[in-house]
């Protein structure tokens, strides 16, 4: 129950070979077997597989790439920065606020 379930892999030949095997013996639940076919069917043709482009880039368009990679990193990273001191500043804040108050509240138990 705790062990991991590998998933089984198809092979590039179109067999599935499981990776765990079973430790017991599977039988099946009845002999079936299927009936001969007696027509005639065409063969199969195996198909090519169509293989797309591969993505080239022009030398501009690299460039183009990489510079709106480095623009999104310098507008992600500035917008996490502001987050982070924006936070920073209301907790300074909220800090401040509290020792004046404490500072209040103390003054006047003393009168």
């Amino acid at each position: 129950m705790i062990r991991p379930k590998i998933p089984v892999n198809p092979l590039p030949t179109g067999l599935v070979i499981p990776l765990d095997q079973p430790t017991a013996a599977v039988e099946p639940h009845s002999p079936v077997t299927a009936p001969a076919c007696d027509c005639h069917h065409a063969p199969v043709q195996p198909t090519s597989r169509v293989q797309l482009p591969a993505v080239r880039l022009t030398p501009a368009g690299l460039v183009a790439t990489v510079a709106g990679g480095a623009g999104l990193v310098l507008v992600v990273g500035a917008v996490l920065v502001s987050m982070l001191l924006a936070v920073a500043i209301t907790g300074a804040s909220v800090a401040v606020c509290a020792v004046v108050l404490r500072s209040l509240l103390n003054g006047q138990h003393h009168r």
